[in-house]
């Protein structure tokens, strides 16, 4: 992630409209992420439009697909336009002098910044090509029909009228969001799982905090047989992985069934399908059979995520973030038995959609302690997510 541009919190706010466009790689996704980073960068994305499709316009190329947005900002125009090429540029856009019409993974512009009119070596306010291309009016008008032109007197809508590009065009079949709030709201609900220490819980206190999710955490420390069973696993496996079951599938059942209005999804440290993962390493083979008929049952009835997200560690880094967290029932488990685990999940996934898993290798990370490595994975996420789920 490039270094991020901080606007002057205590400006006066202003509002630009912007077109975006790409005609190379994942369009939607290149424009939806380039959204957010506006967001981020630029000022509050207050509006967003309908994603349309076009032919290349001056040349011959692949066709566009364009956007526009309505930000409100404490930029300048010349600072504004700054950060808009830095996006670019972050996404593979670079510009030269006299290169001409040309394909782009991204292009941004200054459509009106409030009602301005600016004319400088570097910027020209209102754009001055907006009334000859449909492109730009179409989405414009999306968000903002009844504003006038400064210089033409006329409004989106009018302009669009009398616009003479007749070029196609069409809607996507997919709109943008506004903001990265938005867009985690609609994958509804998200498992973060993983092995013992992997950070899971950690992880999914984050995201709901951050994003305005219900938490569903795990009542791990609540088994009393958990304690013994790391003494004498074959006598206490049964009951164990029994009582477990149990537990998830009434705690879980009542929390993803019950509706909170003030909360955007759900996000969960677990998954309960992690009850046969640990059921299928701990039980005897008869045992086992018994217990997955109870678990089969079960699992037809429980709410599937969206996303499930598998956090990877190795073994040795476990181990190490078991013993720091200092948990006394814990500080027995063998290394064997983490790899054991470890195997299962990844048993497990293999026969789970995989337009519905992510694995992340976190052995590397630290994303209590790092706010990059946080935003690394909160990346890998939304990355998935833009395209797959949607």
């Amino acid at each position: 992630m490039f270094s991020l541009f901080c606007p002057d919190i205590m400006g006066v706010y202003k509002s630009a409209f912007l077109s975006l466009g790409s005609n190379l790689g994942q369009r939607d996704i290149l424009i939806q992420k380039a959204i957010f980073e506006i967001g981020r960068q630029a000022g509050e994305i207050r509006q967003v439009s309908s994603l349309y499709e076009t032919p290349a316009w001056g040349f011959e190329g692949e066709d566009f697909l364009n956007a526009c947005v309505e930000i409100q900002t404490t930029l300048s125009p010349t600072d504004l336009l700054q950060v808009l090429l830095n996006i670019e540029n972050y996404f593979g856009r670079l510009r030269k002098e006299g290169d001409g019409y040309q394909s782009r993974t991204l292009d941004i512009d200054i459509i009106y910044y409030e009602k301005e009119v600016i004319q400088t070596a570097q910027l020209t306010v209102p754009h001055p090509k907006m009334q000859e291309r449909r492109f730009i009016l179409k989405p414009l008008a999306d968000i903002t029909p009844q504003f006038y032109h400064p210089l033409l007197n006329k409004d989106t809508r009018n302009l669009l009228m009398e616009c003479k590009d007749k070029n196609p065009i069409v809607k996507f079949h997919k709109k943008p969001f506004t903001n990265r709030h938005t867009f985690f709201s609609s994958l509804e609900y998200i498992a973060i799982e993983g092995n013992i220490g992997a950070g899971k819980t950690t992880l999914a206190t984050n995201i709901s905090e951050d994003f305005n999710a219900k938490l569903i955490l795990e009542r791990f420390a609540e088994n009393p047989f958990l304690p013994n069973f790391y003494e004498d696993q074959a006598r206490y496996a049964f009951p164990l992985e029994m009582s477990f079951l149990a537990d998830r599938y009434q705690q879980f059942t009542e929390d993803t069934n019950q509706l909170d209005l003030f909360k955007s999804f759900m996000v969960s440290d677990y998954d309960i399908y992690k009850s046969l993962i640990f059921a299928k390493v701990t039980l005897q083979q008869n045992e086992f059979e018994l217990y997955r008929k109870v678990f089969n049952f079960m699992y037809k009835e429980v709410k599937k995520p969206r996303i499930y997200v598998y956090l990877y560690q190795t073994t040795a880094r476990l181990m190490k973030q078991i013993k720091q967290r200092g948990r006394d029932y814990e500080q027995n488990i063998e290394m064997s038995y983490l790899e054991r685990i470890n195997r299962g999940y990844f048993d497990f996934l293999k026969t789970y959609p995989k337009e519905n898993q992510l694995v992340i290798d976190v052995s590397e990370l630290d994303f209590v302690s790092r706010k990059e490595d946080y935003e690394n994975i909160l990346m890998q996420i939304e990355n998935f997510a833009l395209s797959t789920v949607r």
